[in-house]
């Protein structure tokens, strides 16, 4: 069945459809306000504790490595198992390490304590994008996925004010320990919600309109194909792609509070406000790089140009923006750079999803989504541990947004040589 002759779905399926990109969106939130607990209490958490820059730089990049080291085989077995089972184990285990976090006393055990963040977040994106795929056709998956990307701009937004509002009312370990068990309120949620098509008694008319003009393949999730993806020079460009969108949006979300308080003497109060602009920027940024992409793919445009070309040029112009922003005197004009800038970071963001999702049949989509994770979370490692090490070494910022700036420019670099029929021929042989 092509395409652009695939019957309009029920208007129960549609209900549906929205039911699961608002739980996820829910999701996600909660995901990326948890990622930012560290980020909003670093300066507090740094003079109780005697942490130099350079620890806090380690604390706030041991989260992206350990969800480095989880992406490749939990993204096969989310294309296993679902992403029912999955996404619920993983909530649960990361909002069980949110809470350990609020109980530490050394620098190990926050060390272990935001690895195992990681490790449980984990499946959240590959999860997000493979339900987006069972629930929603080639040419509608922008917007749904923009929508739950935006999500990773969303929860940085809120996370400034809502938890500098908790930590100055109640401390910050008490912020920890609330958002964990906001985490697991969300997982029962999913569980009790969730359900993939096949299993949610949605006709058979409409689940072959939603994988209509889908890639087709006889490939398996596991080790053998993690080969054949990685003899693509496709998957290495989704890498590099993802490493430099991560990197540049990762300086703001780590850094961005203590820079405004440490370089533009911002009080702690007024931080939570001023943090959370680029963000909201970054949200409505995530949201129009998904309607953009489904715009382009309903006009004629191939899908994976419609995804690939947003993605490039978002990032070049994130970049320059990037680049220019430490350098204006004026502190509100600095912010109104940066959120700008994040506004074509995300929207990058989003239409970086789809074509991941456009790339693949959808059986596979979390094992590739989770490779090209790889790369973006190197970048979300590295940014915030590059960063403290320059701010430790020279005491200025002003080259860490440069060197964001360049990540971004590479990135860009990447997913313009990402090919469109580059995974046609998975599962036979070459």
């Amino acid at each position: 069945m092509d395409a652009r002759t695939a019957p309009r779905l029920s208007a129960e399926t549609r209900r549906r459809q929205w039911i699961m990109i608002a739980l996820l969106v829910a999701a996600g939130v909660v995901n990326y306000v948890d990622r930012s607990t560290l980020a909003v209490a670093n300066h507090t958490i740094a003079d109780e504790m005697h942490f130099a820059p350079w620890q806090m730089g380690a604390l706030l990049s041991a989260f992206a490595w350990a969800y480095a080291v989880f992406q490749l085989p939990i993204g096969a077995v989310t294309d296993r198992l679902g992403p029912h089972l999955m996404l619920t184990a993983g909530m649960v285990f990361w909002s069980l390490a949110q809470m350990a976090a609020g109980t530490v006393q050394t620098f190990n055990q926050f060390l272990f304590a935001r690895a195992g963040l990681g490790a449980g977040e984990s499946p959240m994106f590959t999860a997000g994008a493979r339900a987006s795929v069972n629930w929603f056709p080639i040419k509608d998956r922008g917007v749904p996925l923009g929508l739950f990307n935006a999500a990773s701009s969303l929860g940085p937004a809120i996370a400034p004010p809502l938890l500098t509002a908790i930590m100055l009312s109640f401390g910050w370990r008490a912020m920890f320990v609330a958002m964990g068990a906001l985490g697991l309120v969300v997982a029962a949620a999913w569980w009790a919600f969730y359900r993939d098509p096949e299993q949610a008694n949605v006709p058979q008319a409409d689940i072959d309109a939603i994988h209509a003009g889908d890639l087709e393949s006889t490939a398996v999730a596991g080790p053998k194909l993690w080969a054949e993806l990685f003899a693509i020079p496709t998957t290495w460009a989704m890498m590099v792609g993802l490493f430099g969108l991560v990197y540049v949006s990762w300086l703001y979300v780590a850094w961005l509070p203590d820079y405004l308080e440490r370089v533009r003497h911002v009080s702690t109060a007024q931080t939570g406000i001023l943090a959370a602009l680029p963000q909201f920027a970054g949200f409505f940024g995530g949201v129009g790089g998904g309607y953009l992409s489904d715009w382009l793919a309903r006009r004629d445009m191939d899908p994976i140009d419609s995804r690939k070309w947003p993605t490039a040029v978002g990032l070049v112009i994130a970049g320059a923006l990037t680049a220019v922003a430490p350098f204006i005197g004026d502190t509100y004009g600095s912010v109104a750079v940066m959120s700008l800038a994040m506004f074509f970071c995300y929207g990058a963001g989003s239409c970086s999803w789809a074509l991941g999702a456009s790339l693949t049949p959808p059986h596979l989509v979390a094992t590739l989504e989770a490779v090209q994770n790889i790369g973006g979370s190197i970048g979300g490692g590295l940014a915030p541990l590059v960063t403290g090490i320059i701010v430790s070494k020279t005491g200025s910022f002003d080259i860490a947004f440069v060197v964001a700036a360049g990540a971004s420019l590479v990135g860009a670099a990447g997913y313009g040589f990402v090919k469109n029929a580059a995974y046609a021929r998975l599962g036979q042989g070459g």
